[in-house]
């Protein structure tokens, strides 16, 4: 009697708990020392390219006053962008030059210039040396203002992120979301990722810390990452019924509890 009904109030507490396993990251295939280094692992950030319709924050500075007003955003028309759940940003975000269809942008002077293909540094110098027919030692810097990823499914803050820089990986965007949650797989993360003008799915596995030397290991301006509950989790968004596991194993634990009392 005692054994079996202990055997069920096991059975109760379990269906109500996740594995640890199951929610840790970048495990390895045995424990180390957290007090030394186990591996030392190359960090190498994909070169980005500007693509079209990115929206460019374009700086020309030179000795000449005059002619830096000239170039920069006083005289570019009105280019406003959304700013969506999840971004850092307030208001609307700075006027910028829009790369058009056919992956030119057009300034002030120097005309269009077909930036496309080109990393930031590339494009930087292609108008440096552009300006440099108008201006005397110009400086040009580029900024991406629409650099954004979207993050769906089982993490705390889904919604569309405004990226700070080129180099964000996946755990400073999972933190951006608000980390995962308790019912996020996170052995199974789709990746949704343009490329060369296909559409690549990928899926990565968080749990596996092979994925710092992945090439996905950072994020790239349009990606989407969708998290997927685990197997069984509720929909509904009452917080009441998502616990409903937990209260059945209290009550069911109690209910035995209370037999063995008797």
């Amino acid at each position: 009697m005692y054994k079996s009904t202990l055997f069920l109030l096991l059975i109760a507490v379990a269906s109500s708990c996740v594995s640890p396993r199951s929610v840790t990251y970048f495990q390895g295939s045995k424990a180390v020392d957290s007090a030394k280094v186990s591996q030392l692992l190359p960090i190498t950030p994909p070169k980005v390219t500007i693509q079209t319709g990115d929206l460019l924050a374009i700086f020309v500075t030179s000795t000449s006053a005059e002619s830096n007003t000239l170039f920069n955003f006083q005289n570019v028309n009105p280019i406003y962008t959304t700013v969506l759940p999840g971004s850092s940003a307030q208001g609307q975000q700075p006027l910028g030059y829009l790369v058009d269809d056919t992956g030119y942008v057009t300034m002030p002077l120097i005309g269009r210039v077909q930036v496309d293909g080109l990393s930031i540094k590339e494009a930087s110098a292609l108008l440096t040396k552009k300006a440099g027919e108008f201006l005397r030692d110009p400086v040009v810097t580029i900024r991406q203002l629409n650099h954004r990823i979207t993050v769906l499914g089982e993490v705390n803050r889904p919604g569309v992120f405004n990226l700070p820089n080129n180099e964000t990986t996946l755990p400073e965007l999972m933190g951006m979301a608000g980390d995962l949650t308790i019912f996020g797989r996170r052995d199974n993360v789709m990746l949704l990722r343009v490329n060369n003008g296909k559409r690549e799915v990928i899926r990565l596995d968080l749990t596996d810390r092979r994925i710092l030397n992945s090439p996905y290991f950072f994020v790239q301006n349009n990606d989407v990452l969708y998290v997927e509950a685990r197997k069984g989790r509720l929909t509904a968004s009452d917080r009441t019924v998502q616990l409903l596991p937990v209260y059945v194993g209290v009550a069911t634990a109690l209910f035995f509890l209370i037999n063995l009392l008797r």
